[in-house]
């Protein structure tokens, strides 16, 4: 029963012609368009989240603390809403990391009459405070200490970052979407076609007996064919766009985004297109069936 079922369905896709071609290649730019957006979108979203675990807020104080009070100070500012860790940082320290920044020029500092970096307290925000809201909240709690001389830090720019990572999110929704409908009528028009084009046989069925169901669902099967088909061949363009661009583009994205390698779609992100390629053919053919 199957295989005829099948084999209706091939035949009826056949029949079909050019329009059933472009059905399934408007199902091809939809899903190509639609996982193409969202591995930017997955990419930027790692971005995001990489930059979001590094985000520091400095406290420079305004005096070198004795060892005592600086460990009470660090206590005491883990105890501040927002705060996840805090790390302090002596003059002494401060001016050893200038000397591994400059390197080859570290001689200047030699030079220097005296240490002139303050001490300072490198603040690592919550989760919840790694927002714009919530830096300029402790940002301003910080800056309350008694001890604080000068606050700065600030997530804003990792923010616009993930503006854009959503911003592209909802382009490639809204291409998809369209194409999708395009593609969706497409294979209702096919469909309906193909209903025409089986009238006498379709009546014949009826007379010997076949089911409703027997008769209508080959055309709902070849409406998720040509989606399966369509979906295959926007995931074989997406894999070998993605082999050939990535090794490109990969050491500009480490440099500006600290993303050593772009990822792929995962599993449930392929097996989500593939689905989406099925649902929208198969769509189309019952449309085509409650129009008959």
């Amino acid at each position: 029963m199957l295989g005829f079922l099948i084999g209706e369905a091939v035949r009826d896709l056949r029949r079909a012609g050019r329009v059933a071609v472009s059905a399934v290649v408007l199902i091809t730019l939809s899903l190509a368009a639609l996982g193409g957006f969202w591995l930017l979108s997955l990419n930027l979203e790692r971005a995001v989240a990489r930059w979001r675990e590094r985000v520091r807020v400095i406290v420079y104080l305004k005096r070198e603390p004795a060892p005592s009070e600086a460990k009470a100070l660090v206590e005491r500012v883990r105890e501040v809403p927002g705060v996840a860790g805090v790390l302090y940082i002596s003059k002494t320290d401060a001016l050893t990391s200038l000397k591994q920044l400059l390197g080859k020029d570290a001689s200047v500092v030699a030079q220097l009459p005296a240490n002139p970096l303050p001490a300072s307290l490198e603040v690592t925000p919550a989760a919840a405070a790694a927002t714009p809201e919530g830096a300029r909240a402790l940002l301003e709690r910080l800056s309350a200490l008694p001890e604080a001389d000068e606050v700065t830090g600030s997530v804003d720019w990792v923010e616009r970052l993930s503006q854009w990572q959503r911003l592209l999110t909802t382009i490639g929704l809204g291409i998809g979407v369209v194409l999708a409908v395009a593609a969706l009528l497409t294979v209702t028009t096919a469909t309906t076609l193909i209903l025409h084009a089986r009238r006498q046989e379709t009546e014949i069925m009826r007379l010997v007996g076949a089911s409703e169901m027997t008769i209508r669902l080959p055309l709902l099967l070849q409406g998720m064919l040509q989606g399966l088909t369509g979906a295959v061949i926007a995931l074989a363009a997406l894999v070998a766009t993605h082999s050939v661009v990535a090794p490109r583009l990969e050491p500009l994205v480490n440099i500006t985004l600290d993303l050593p390698q772009l990822a792929f779609l995962s599993p449930i992100n392929v097996l989500a297109l593939v689905l989406a390629g099925a649902l929208l053919g198969g769509l189309g053919g019952w449309l085509a069936r409650a129009k008959s």
